[in-house]
């Protein structure tokens, strides 16, 4: 037995450990409760302290069934109708509808105080059909002119049930229309096609008005950047159309800013 902790153990040797608390081992005893029930006068059964174990209406209800005083099919009957309560066909059924606020306007008669179902006109042939009427939505209250007549060109019915105008409307139905009769000739255009182009802005070699206008250094004249540049590689001394002098390099060109501002 070893007592001292720092103690060296031979090798290759076995040890059996044992973990003692340090205020010793207290041997208890295990003592079993029993509870006992006493027979009812005149019977022989034993009174049942528990509850009642609820019925399948009441676990319904329960919100918490872990803890319901049931068997384990009765909770998840339970659980089965809970789940699909929200799924049940009464709640989807149509409701009958109640009579149409005082803004409600029939899209039939174009009358207020019923809906187009209850109007006195269907049936009647000789009442006619009558256009939808369109409404009044996204269109600011400021931007309408209410007007009394329904057949109002234009005429749009507001949430309230009444008729308005939207203002673009009413001074454009004020001008009224101008055609053009197609019998007048045509007007003259400001600008002519026929006024000669300055030379100034021509390119020397397509004839045309220069794009990204370059200036050559050796005689100062203007050309087309591509047109110069294309020029001077496919020479095969870098000659100028121009001065015809050689040895110009494409590198050389100096942008007219005066030109390309034009």
């Amino acid at each position: 037995e070893y007592t001292d902790g720092n103690a060296l153990i031979p090798r290759n040797s076995w040890v059996i450990v044992r973990r003692i608390p340090a205020g010793g081992v207290k041997v208890t005893g295990k003592t079993c409760v029993t509870s006992q029930t006493e027979p009812v006068r005149g019977t022989s059964k034993a009174i049942d302290a528990s509850p009642a174990s609820l019925s399948l209406a009441q676990l319904a209800k329960t919100a918490n069934l872990a803890e319901a005083n049931a068997s384990e099919e009765d909770k998840i009957r339970a659980m089965m109708i809970q789940s699909s309560r929200e799924y049940d066909p009464t709640n989807y059924m149509k409701k009958p509808l109640g009579p149409p606020p005082s803004s409600h306007t029939c899209h039939r008669c174009r009358k207020p105080g019923h809906s187009i179902k209850n109007c006195p006109t269907n049936g009647d042939e000789s009442s006619g059909s009558v256009s939808r009427m369109k409404k009044s939505t996204g269109i600011p209250r400021t931007f309408l002119v209410e007007v009394k007549d329904p057949n109002t060109e234009g005429v749009r019915l507001t949430k309230t049930g009444k008729y308005a105008i939207p203002c673009l409307n009413v001074e454009a139905y004020a001008r009224g229309k101008k055609e053009k009769p197609p019998f007048l000739p045509e007007e003259p255009s400001s600008s002519s096609s026929d006024d000669p182009i300055p030379d100034e802005i021509l390119c020397l070699i397509c004839k045309e008005i220069m794009t990204d206008a370059a200036i050559i250094p050796c005689c100062g004249n203007s050309y087309c950047d591509e047109c110069i540049r294309t020029a001077l590689l496919e020479s095969e001394e870098h000659r100028c159309p121009e001065c015809h002098q050689t040895g110009v390099s494409p590198d050389a060109l100096v942008a007219n800013k005066c030109l390309r501002r034009v």
